[in-house]
Protein backbone atom coordinates (compact mmCIF):
# COMPACT_ATOMS: atom_id res chain seq x y z
CA UNK A 1 0.00 0.00 0.00
CA UNK A 2 1.03 3.37 -0.92
CA UNK A 3 0.29 7.08 -0.54
CA UNK A 4 0.82 9.11 -3.52
CA UNK A 5 1.22 13.16 -3.26
CA UNK A 6 -0.60 15.37 -5.62
CA UNK A 7 2.23 15.89 -8.54
CA UNK A 8 2.29 11.87 -8.82
CA UNK A 9 -1.64 11.54 -9.90
CA UNK A 10 -0.97 14.86 -11.96
CA UNK A 11 1.74 12.98 -14.17
CA UNK A 12 -1.26 9.87 -13.91
CA UNK A 13 -3.99 11.79 -15.50
CA UNK A 14 -1.81 13.86 -17.60
CA UNK A 15 -0.93 9.89 -18.94
CA UNK A 16 2.94 10.35 -18.25
CA UNK A 17 4.06 6.13 -19.72
CA UNK A 18 6.62 6.62 -17.22
CA UNK A 19 4.63 7.40 -14.11
CA UNK A 20 2.22 4.68 -14.93
CA UNK A 21 5.51 2.11 -15.16
CA UNK A 22 6.66 3.09 -11.92
CA UNK A 23 3.56 2.90 -10.84
CA UNK A 24 2.64 -1.16 -11.73
CA UNK A 25 6.02 -1.35 -10.65
CA UNK A 26 5.46 -0.63 -6.71
CA UNK A 27 2.54 -3.73 -7.05
CA UNK A 28 0.44 -2.30 -4.69
CA UNK A 29 -3.07 -3.89 -4.53
CA UNK A 30 -4.59 -0.01 -2.97
CA UNK A 31 -3.22 3.21 -3.52
CA UNK A 32 -4.13 5.72 -1.29
CA UNK A 33 -4.42 9.37 -1.19
CA UNK A 34 -4.94 12.08 1.17
CA UNK A 35 -8.36 14.61 1.40
CA UNK A 36 -5.75 17.11 0.82
CA UNK A 37 -3.90 15.85 -2.06
CA UNK A 38 -7.73 15.54 -3.78
CA UNK A 39 -8.14 18.87 -3.06
CA UNK A 40 -5.25 20.61 -4.80
CA UNK A 41 -5.58 18.38 -7.51
CA UNK A 42 -9.13 19.47 -7.97
CA UNK A 43 -7.71 23.10 -7.58
CA UNK A 44 -6.08 22.55 -11.30
CA UNK A 45 -9.42 21.81 -12.97
CA UNK A 46 -9.85 24.39 -16.06
CA UNK A 47 -13.98 24.03 -16.57
CA UNK A 48 -16.45 21.59 -15.30
CA UNK A 49 -15.99 19.36 -17.89
CA UNK A 50 -12.10 19.09 -16.89
CA UNK A 51 -13.44 19.02 -13.33
CA UNK A 52 -15.49 16.14 -13.97
CA UNK A 53 -12.46 14.08 -15.36
CA UNK A 54 -10.57 15.27 -12.54
CA UNK A 55 -13.37 13.41 -10.11
CA UNK A 56 -13.45 10.61 -12.59
CA UNK A 57 -9.53 10.38 -11.79
CA UNK A 58 -9.96 10.81 -7.79
CA UNK A 59 -12.45 7.76 -7.88
CA UNK A 60 -9.20 5.14 -8.46
CA UNK A 61 -8.05 6.10 -5.40
CA UNK A 62 -8.90 5.46 -2.02
CA UNK A 63 -9.25 8.87 0.12
CA UNK A 64 -8.20 9.32 3.71
CA UNK A 65 -9.93 11.74 5.20
CA UNK A 66 -7.89 14.14 8.33
CA UNK A 67 -8.91 13.09 11.48
CA UNK A 68 -7.70 14.20 14.93
CA UNK A 69 -4.77 12.07 15.24
CA UNK A 70 -3.43 13.19 11.46
CA UNK A 71 -4.00 16.74 12.88
CA UNK A 72 -2.28 16.12 15.91
CA UNK A 73 0.48 14.57 14.17
CA UNK A 74 0.73 17.59 11.14
CA UNK A 75 0.88 20.22 14.61
CA UNK A 76 3.43 18.25 15.96
CA UNK A 77 5.87 18.42 12.67
CA UNK A 78 4.62 21.86 12.19
CA UNK A 79 5.89 22.71 15.20
CA UNK A 80 9.25 21.37 15.66
CA UNK A 81 10.07 22.27 11.98
CA UNK A 82 8.39 25.26 11.17
CA UNK A 83 11.38 27.16 11.93
CA UNK A 84 14.54 25.34 10.19
CA UNK A 85 11.96 23.95 7.11
CA UNK A 86 9.53 26.15 6.64
CA UNK A 87 7.38 23.17 5.55
CA UNK A 88 4.48 23.96 3.60
CA UNK A 89 1.07 23.16 5.24
CA UNK A 90 -0.39 21.07 2.35
CA UNK A 91 2.83 18.86 2.45
CA UNK A 92 2.85 18.53 6.14
CA UNK A 93 -0.59 17.22 6.39
CA UNK A 94 0.09 14.54 3.82
CA UNK A 95 3.61 13.38 5.62
CA UNK A 96 1.31 13.83 8.69
CA UNK A 97 -1.46 10.99 6.92
CA UNK A 98 1.29 8.62 5.66
CA UNK A 99 3.28 8.43 9.37
CA UNK A 100 -0.26 7.97 11.16
CA UNK A 101 -0.98 4.82 8.32
CA UNK A 102 2.46 4.29 8.13
CA UNK A 103 2.92 4.71 4.25
CA UNK A 104 5.44 5.23 1.77
CA UNK A 105 4.96 8.41 0.48
CA UNK A 106 5.54 8.20 -3.54
CA UNK A 107 6.31 11.63 -4.79
CA UNK A 108 8.53 13.83 -7.34
CA UNK A 109 9.53 16.40 -4.43
CA UNK A 110 11.12 14.24 -1.80
CA UNK A 111 13.21 17.47 -1.11
CA UNK A 112 9.28 18.63 0.41
CA UNK A 113 9.74 15.68 2.39
CA UNK A 114 13.29 14.35 3.24
CA UNK A 115 13.95 16.41 6.46
CA UNK A 116 10.14 15.09 8.03
CA UNK A 117 11.30 12.20 10.58
CA UNK A 118 10.05 8.85 9.99
CA UNK A 119 8.61 9.69 6.34
CA UNK A 120 9.41 6.62 3.99
CA UNK A 121 9.69 8.41 0.59
CA UNK A 122 9.48 6.44 -2.96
Amino acid sequence: MVIFDTNILIELYRGNEVVKQETANLQASVFYISSITAAEFMVGAKDKADLKKIEKQLSKYTIIPINNEISDIFLDLFKTLTLSHRPGIADTLIAATALYYHLPLYTFNKRHFQFIPGIRLL
